[in-house]
C-alpha cells in the first residue's frame, strides 16, 4: 500500500455516497462506483452525479457497476461501503470475492458498531471508521441536494493499525474541501457515539410524527421528548466510557435548531416504506443499556414503533408469495433485489400502463423474471418512464413487448397489445391450471374474470358505475373514515352488520 496508489470502490449512492463519490473524483484518485439500482447507475453513465444546495458540483466517471462482484477488474485497493447497515448482509457476500492482501475497507456509514459488521469479514487491521457529518436528499436518481455540511468529518482506523491509509484518505478529501480529520481509534467511537445521539433524537420522532426536522424542534412538546431522548444516550454512553462536554446536551439542541426544513434519512425511509437503520441508532442505545442494567425508555419505544410500522408498511407492499413456486418466488426475490442483466439471451417486456401504477416486466428465454419497476402512472413521470425504458434495452436485448392496461394503446412501441382481462387469465392460469374465477381490482375498475378448464376467459363483468368498489374506492373511503387500508379488512371482519355498500360514483359514496 506504501508504494502503489490508492484505488477506490465505493459501494452505495444515495447521497451519502454520491457526496464522496464526486469529491474523491474531483480529488484526481482513480475511483469506481457501485450501485444494484440500474436505473440510477444509466443515468450516471449518461448525465454523471450532480451536487445541489450547499455544495456545488458534477462529476462524470469511467468505473461504473451494478455488482460489486464486477468491481474485480477495477482491482481496488480501498473499499468505501455507503449502503445502509441493513442492507450490508448481500454486498458483504460479493464484496468477500474481492478480499485481497493489500485490501481495506472503509465503513462511511450511520450507527453505531457498524464498521464490526466489516470488521466480521475482513478482519479489524485491515477495517477504518467514517464519521459523516453532512446530508442530502435525492432530487433525482443521479441528483442529490446536499442540505448540510458541519465539518469536519473524522475517519480512523479501528486498531490504530491502519492509521496512515486514514491520513491519506483524509488529505484526499481535504484538498477538495470535504473536510476530513483523521483521528484515533477511541476518538472514533466517541464521535459515532455523538452523532448517533443526535440521530436519535430526532430521526425516529420525525418519521413517525411525519415532521420534517424544523416542524419537531419548533414543538416545545417534541422538544422535551428530544431533550429526554438524548439525555438516555448520554448515561448509557458514559457507562462506556464516552466523555461529553459539560454543556453537551444544550449544544445538541442547538445544532438541531438550525436544522433545515426537510426529513431525515430515517424518517424518509419509514414513510416511503423501506427497512430503517433503527436497529443501529436507537436499538443499539438500548442494546447498551441492557447491558448496564440501564433503563432506556424513550429509545426503547421508538425502536419498537419504527419496527413495528416498518413490519406492517413491508406486508402491506410485499404480500405473501402463496401458491407460487420456489422458482417463481425466488425470481421475484431475484428481481427485487436489482436482477442480473441476461445479455446473451432473448428477453422479454411486459408492460401494464394502469390508471394509478405503470408496472416493467422483463423475463428471459425461460419465462423467469429479471427485472421489475414501477411508476406512478402520472404526467411528470414521462421522464422517468424513458429512463426506466433505456435502462431495460441497455440492459436486455428485448426481443418483444407486450403491453396491456388503460393505457396500453399509447405504448407505441409494443409489439404485442392485450387486455388486461386476458393478462390476468394467462398469468393465473401459469400458477392454478383448471376452472378459476380472478377478481382484479383495479384502481379505476373491477373485473371478476370466469375461467374455463383451459385457462381461456369464459365470461367476465366489470362495474358499470365510475370507481365504484374499486381500489380507488378503497382508497377514499379508508381516507374518508381515517384509516389506514390495510386496517380495514380486520375491522370488516369483527362486524356482525350486513350493510350494503351502495354502488355509487366514488365521489358521491364518499360524501
Amino acid at each position: 500500500m506504501e508504494n502503489s496508489p490508492l484505488k477506490i470502490g465505493l459501494i452505495g449512492l444515495g447521497p451519502v455516497g454520491m457526496i464522496l463519490a464526486v469529491h474523491l473524483q474531483e480529488s484526481g484518485c482513480p475511483i469506481a462506483i457501485c450501485d444494484a439500482d440500474k436505473i440510477k447507475i444509466n443515468l450516471i453513465r449518461r448525465e454523471g452525479i450532480r451536487l445541489e444546495g450547499v455544495i456545488d458540483k458534477q462529476s462524470y466517471f469511467q468505473h461504473i457497476y451494478t455488482s460489486i462482484s464486477d468491481l474485480k477488474e477495477f482491482d481496488p485497493n480501498i473499499l468505501i461501503f455507503s449502503v445502509k447497515a441493513h442492507q450490508m448482509g448481500r454486498a458483504l457476500e460479493e464484496a468477500a470475492g474481492l478480499d485481497k492482501e493489500d485490501l481495506r475497507v472503509v465503513s462511511a456509514q450511520n450507527g453505531i458498531d457498524v464498521e464490526n459488521i466489516l470488521a466480521e469479514v475482513f478482519g479489524e487491521s485491515k477495517t477504518l471508521r467514517m464519521v459523516i457529518n453532512y446530508a442530502g436528499n435525492l432530487n433525482a436518481p443521479n441528483v442529490a441536494k446536499v442540505t448540510f455540511f458541519n465539518p469536519p468529518n473524522y475517519i480512523a482506523s479501528i486498531d490504530d493499525t491502519q492509521s496512515e491509509i486514514a491520513e491519506q484518505l483524509a488529505q484526499l478529501l481535504n484538498q477538495v474541501k470535504l473536510d476530513t480529520t483523521m483521528c484515533g481509534s477511541f476518538e472514533i467511537i466517541r464521535r459515532v457515539w455523538i452523532k448517533t445521539i443526535l440521530n436519535a433524537a430526532l430521526s425516529p420522532l420525525c418519521g413517525i410524527g411525519k415532521l420534517t426536522m424544523r416542524e419537531a424542534m419548533d414543538i416545545p412538546d417534541t422538544v422535551e421528548i428530544i431533550e429526554q431522548i438524548i439525555l438516555e444516550g448520554i448515561e448509557v454512553a458514559e457507562t462506556e466510557k464516552i466523555k461529553f462536554e459539560d454543556d453537551f446536551v444544550r449544544r445538541c439542541l442547538r445544532y438541531w435548531r438550525k436544522a433545515g426544513n426537510h426529513f431525515p434519512s430515517l424518517a424518509v425511509d419509514l414513510i416511503n416504506n423501506r427497512p430503517t437503520e433503527i436497529d443501529y441508532m436507537n436499538g443499539k442505545i438500548v442494546e447498551y443499556g441492557r447491558k448496564h442494567y440501564l433503563r432506556t425508555p424513550l429509545n426503547l419505544t421508538f425502536t419498537n414503533m419504527v419496527k413495528a410500522i416498518t413490519h406492517r408498511n413491508l406486508l402491506s407492499v410485499m404480500p405473501d408469495s402463496g401458491g407460487m413456486s420456489e422458482s417463481s418466488r425466488s425470481a421475484r426475490k431475484q428481481a427485487r433485489s436489482g436482477g442480473k442483466a441476461y445479455r446473451d439471451g432473448p428477453c422479454y417486456l411486459g408492460i401494464d400502463l394502469g390508471s394509478i401504477y405503470t408496472k416493467f416486466t422483463v423475463i428471459d428465454e425461460n419465462g423467469q423474471v429479471t427485472f421489475q419497476s414501477l411508476l406512478r402512472t402520472l404526467n411528470r413521470e414521462r421522464v422517468a418512464l424513458k429512463h426506466v425504458l433505456q435502462t431495460i434495452h441497455a440492459d436486455f436485448p428485448i426481443q418483444y413487448s407486450c403491453a396491456t392496461g388503460y393505457g396500453r394503446r399509447h405504448f407505441a412501441d409494443a409489439e404485442v397489445i392485450k387486455t388486461e382481462i386476458h393478462c390476468a387469465a394467462v398469468g393465473a392460469a401459469n400458477f392454478h391450471a383448471g376452472e378459476k374465477s380472478i377478481i382484479d381490482i383495479g384502481g379505476e375498475d373491477i373485473k371478476v374474470i370466469r375461467c374455463n378448464e383451459g385457462g381461456n376467459v369464459d365470461n367476465f363483468y366489470l362495474n358499470d358505475k365510475c370507481a365504484a368498489g374499486t381500489g380507488a374506492f378503497i382508497t377514499e373511503i379508508a381516507e374518508r373514515a381515517e384509516l389506514e387500508i390495510s386496517e380495514m379488512s380486520n375491522l370488516a371482519g369483527k362486524s356482525n352488520s350486513q350493510k350494503e355498500l351502495n354502488s355509487f360514483c366514488t365521489v358521491f359514496a364518499k360524501t
